[in-house]
């Protein structure tokens, strides 16, 4: 049973006072030092805003202001979070969600320091000597495979992709973008003299066919101007697949994700060495054998190297391999690419860093560190933050997880509900006192799902056969039709793998995960979900008047702010300040504008509106249809206007899902939709899913929540373990058939979660 340690004085304690950033209410709480703090709280309640836009930004803050004015010149600018003081903090350590950086050369390996450990020993121990550690980098020219340049792939061009062959130039063959019949890109060609326009493609010369895809850069005469003639394929390659993909318009980029393919490179065999590096061993394993296996082995063999000469490198090289199988990622190898990883790996990875740290009395800020965790792993995750708790630090958890929030010290819960109705502190205390609070976390902190009565029949099978992706064994399994499945398995058993792997993307499937939303700070729910068009409509139509007025990226910008409500004014190596337009107040529209109604509303109070207040304002039409999909999918709390970048990797997927609503799609596929969702947000979910289905769609999630588990109609279990210990189909039937074998870790998960 937890209690509440006394505290010697007031400096053991983080003193927050007035706390006001984003929807929290002048908050004032006090945090105890040295102990394991939970925060929880309905989904937008204000937990993150506490946590990370104050306790933590002030931190990191305070703490870029100890270098020069040179050093900041070179780092981030952050600003002062909006609170009146902030007492007793101590440096910040913040292992959140974020996505690895997605730069290819980046890995597992490198991110946590392995590969330059390894390099080393290699580079003593390593039979033939090559050189020093840097010989067997594959970022070091050294060390790179020539062909790859170290990236372990080699890209193509599906030449198919290009131009059909059965048409001359005159017909249209060229199906790049751009390259029209009757446009100056195609006269170049035909015009050029190397080329016949009314011959079709698949008829060319050797000749001609050389010239017309990889010709050198030449000067041509064509309809009396000089124009530079050049092959298609280099040109295409520096025209349009050198630009960065995510920055083009949906066509091109859909071009180039159809025209470009990535190959093993075939000399390196997708290791990114050259071959002295991969000639050079240590009990017949080279360092190239070394990442690509799974961690877990590769703990194994390092425990083998008993050398004297690297004595001292091998025990923090042998403890941070350790670290990753006691985190649960034994499964990875350090050759997989950073970016690759999901949130939930992502930030176990970034853990590892820390868990060997002789640092203490710092605090460690944790989001959700739980995400993607069977309930299996949760239980080691546990002992991870009581061991950094142990070691003198304060340690600071958001999370949404009753086996979690059990192993604090203290607990802290904001609400009572989400957005304009959150943003307050609604209980503080230890757990047993959180559950006799009458608070809506402490009413739900037992809730368990039961088993239903009745399951579904199933109106047909999607069959999956001889799936190998990953680490799959060659599975054979049924997915049923018309009911809701839940694939679960421990984190790295191959869930994804198969489901992702193997269920094609069409127009009868719907996926939907938690991938960041594209998007800029004038980006929010309204205009991500087509909501802003009818909106802009109704006011146009009710005031007789042009629509484009009613955007803030239009005719009805403020024109001294360019309708972002702010002035943003940058002060090199100090923290940028953003200003309340003086001439808006921070409306973002042109004061005529703002003289238009609708229902009593301007355009500024309509967007300043959360979803459900927007739901209850637009009582019909397109515009209620949308908000009505966001409602469904939990998300009325969320302001229309509120900026995507300030969205939750959970909240992105279900704003997502309530798009894909609309859609036609007969099979939905989501990737752990209760993340980052309150126990008391997860029954809303489950309910949504019933209407799914009971509308006639299949619905697959893959999940670890034991409540989806116990709600479904069918349970795929993925295992036994992780990695190659993974990979088989252990257990396809009901919840209650599974409960009942208990012959899993899910099974026997699932059997105490709900009592059997």
């Amino acid at each position: 049973m937890n209690t509440e340690i006394p505290l010697a004085d007031s400096h053991d304690r983080i003193r927050v006072r007035g706390a006001r950033e984003n929807n929290l209410r002048d908050v004032d709480v006090d945090i105890p030092k040295r102990r394991l703090t939970v925060f929880t709280g309905v989904s937008g309640s204000g937990k993150s805003s506490l946590v990370f836009g104050t306790i933590a930004a002030e931190s990191q803050r305070l703490i870029n202001e100890t270098y020069p004015a040179f050093v900041q010149g070179f780092m981030a600018s952050l600003g002062r979070p909006d609170v009146d003081s902030l007492e007793n903090l101590s440096a910040a350590i913040i292992v959140d969600q974020e996505r690895m950086g997605a730069n290819s050369r980046s890995t597992v390996g490198t991110a946590t320091d392995v590969n330059a450990m390894l390099r080393i020993v290699f580079s003593r121990l390593g039979e033939p000597h090559i050189g020093p550690s840097y010989y067997f980098g594959f970022n070091a020219p050294e060390g790179m495979c020539p062909e790859c340049e170290g990236l372990g792939h080699v890209t193509d061009i599906d030449l198919d992709e290009l131009f059909d062959r059965s048409k001359s130039l005159v017909e249209g063959a060229i199906t790049v973008p751009g390259y029209t019949a009757d446009g100056w890109m195609v006269r170049g060609y035909i015009e050029s003299g190397f080329l016949p326009g009314d011959v079709p493609i698949k008829d060319f010369t050797e000749q001609q066919l050389q010239d017309f895809l990889y010709k050198e850069p030449v000067k041509v005469a064509v309809t009396g101007f000089n124009m530079t003639y050049e092959g298609l394929v280099p040109k295409v390659r520096k025209s349009i697949l050198s630009k960065d993909k995510d920055s083009v318009q949906p066509h091109i980029r859909a071009f180039i994700e159809r025209a470009v393919t990535f190959t093993t490179c075939p000399a390196c065999g997708g290791s990114r060495l050259n071959e002295a590096a991969r000639s050079s061993k240590i009990d017949g394993k080279s360092i190239a054998d070394c990442c690509a296996m799974q961690i877990s082995d590769l703990a194994e063999f390092v425990r083998g190297i008993t050398d004297s000469q690297v004595a001292p490198l091998i025990e923090p090289l042998q403890k941070t391999l350790d670290s990753l199988v006691d985190i649960g990622l034994g499964y990875l190898s350090l050759d997989r690419t950073s970016g690759s990883l999901s949130g939930g790996e992502a930030q176990r990875v970034k853990m590892v860093r820390h868990l060997g740290s002789p640092l203490t009395d710092v605090s460690y800020i944790f989001d959700e560190p739980t995400v993607g965790l069977h309930p299996h792993d949760i239980q080691r995750m546990n002992a991870l933050l009581v061991h950094l708790r142990d070691k003198g630090n304060t340690v600071l958890v958001v999370e949404h997880k009753p086996e979690t929030i059990a192993i604090a010290d203290h607990v802290i819960d904001l609400g009572p509900r989400a957005g304009v109705h959150g943003g307050t502190i609604q209980f503080e205390g230890t757990v047993e006192e959180l559950r006799a609070s009458g608070s809506l976390t402490g009413q739900h902190l037992d809730y368990r799902a039961r088993l239903k009565d009745a399951v579904r029949e199933r109106t047909g099978a999607l069959e999956i056969r001889g799936a190998t992706r990953h680490n799959l064994k060659n599975v054979d399994v049924d997915i049923p039709l018309g009911v809701l499945t839940v694939v679960t398995g421990v984190a790295g058993s191959g869930k994804s793998s198969l489901i992702h792997g193997s269920i094609p993307r069409g127009e009868n499937v719907v996926t939907v995960d938690q991938s960041a939303i594209k998007g800029s700070r004038r980006s929010n729910p309204a205009t991500y979900t087509g909501l802003l068009d009818p909106i802009r409509s109704a006011f146009a139509k009710a005031n007789g008047v042009k629509p484009a007025l009613f955007s803030a990226n239009s005719e009805g910008a403020c024109p001294n702010c360019n309708g972002n409500g702010v002035i943003y004014t940058d002060l090199a190596m100090m923290a940028g300040v953003a200003t309340v337009c003086e001439l808006c107040e921070g409306k973002r529209f042109q004061a005529a504008v703002l003289e238009y109604r609708l229902n009593g509303k301007n355009i500024a109070e309509v967007l300043a509106m959360s979803v459900a207040e927007a739901h209850d304002f637009f009582g019909s039409g397109p515009a209620h249809a949308i908000l009505a999909r966001m409602v469904d999918v939990g998300l009325g709390y969320l302001g229309i206007g509120q900026p995507l970048t300030t969205l939750s990797g959970g909240e992105r997927q279900r704003l997502k899902l309530a798009i894909h609503m609309a859609e036609k799609g007969g099979i939905y596929v989501l990737d752990e939709p209760t993340t980052g969702l309150h126990l008391a947000d997860v029954e809303q979910m489950l309910a949504l899913f019933d209407r799914l289905v009971d509308s006639g769609k299949t619905v697959i999630v893959i999940e670890h929540h034991q409540a989806v588990m116990a709600h479904a109609d069918w349970i795929v279990d993925i295992g036994p373990g992780a990695g190659h210990d993974g990979g088989t189909v252990v257990f396809e039937g009901t919840p209650r058939d599974l409960v009942a074998a208990r012959s899993t870790l899910t099974g026997q998960h699932l059997a105490e979660y709900v009592g059997a």
